[in-house]
């Protein structure tokens, strides 16, 4: 059984008719991109609910082994630390937690159809590795600063349903824990899968910036209009 997520919950309008599912980094917690939901530009989509779920605590070995919010453990993949390398079960449990607030959602009154799943570094690789392999069709997938993980599994547990889902994917070019690199090489590898992947890169640090923000407003206003 799937240990249900604590979340925290914010509405655009009441009655809502679409979710965003987002997920925050290592470390984080649900709260971190709450402050995000004002600056977005959400003129014209429908109402929609914002779910920031909490991850689970659990000790992460890049960090020393320091017990922290994390969606799966890290460690570093070579002799020299230069990759990083995800940890497979922890990836697969938050992948189910995360389909579980997918299936909440429904029971609420919100299709698959329309809800997005989104994430920064860690979780933006729980977005990509739940959205493309949910059943059922999924409004948008964005995934902010981060790498696909587990990508030799995806060309066999890929989900039909979502193979034209729109993606979203945005990197900082100065990013110095996840380097572009391992972000624009996931985005190439969807594209080779047949994704449709928008593609953004902005002059910035592993964070979010202004421009930013602006263009995923643009772009969930673009798969959750009314």
């Amino acid at each position: 059984m799937t240990k249900p997520l604590e979340t925290i919950e914010i509405e655009t309008a009441k009655n809502p008719t679409a979710s965003v599912i987002w997920m925050h980094g290592l470390g984080a917690d649900g709260s971190d991109f709450v402050p995000v939901v004002d600056e977005l530009d959400l003129t014209g989509a429908r109402a929609i609910r914002f779910v920031f779920p909490h991850a689970p605590m659990r000790p992460v070995t890049i960090n020393g082994g320091a017990v922290m919010r994390a969606w799966y453990d890290v460690s570093f993949g070579d002799l020299e630390g230069k990759s990083r390398q995800a940890d497979e079960r922890g990836v697969r449990e938050s992948q189910a937690q995360i389909a579980a607030l997918i299936e909440h959602e429904g029971s609420r009154g919100i299709a698959a159809a329309n809800t997005v799943l989104a994430g920064f570094s860690q979780g933006g690789a729980i977005a990509l590795q739940t959205g493309l392999r949910y059943p059922q069709k999924l409004a948008g997938v964005m995934a902010l600063s981060t790498y696909l993980p587990l990508a030799d599994s995806l060309p066999q547990e890929a989900a039909a349903a979502n193979k034209n889902t729109p993606i979203c994917m945005a990197h900082g070019l100065f990013d110095p824990l996840i380097p572009l690199v391992m972000g624009a090489g996931s985005m190439t590898v969807l594209t080779g899968l047949g994704y449709s992947v928008e593609w953004h890169q902005y002059p910035m640090p592993h964070s979010v910036c202004a421009q930013e923000i602006q263009d995923i407003g643009a772009w969930l206003r673009k798969v959750l209009k009314a």
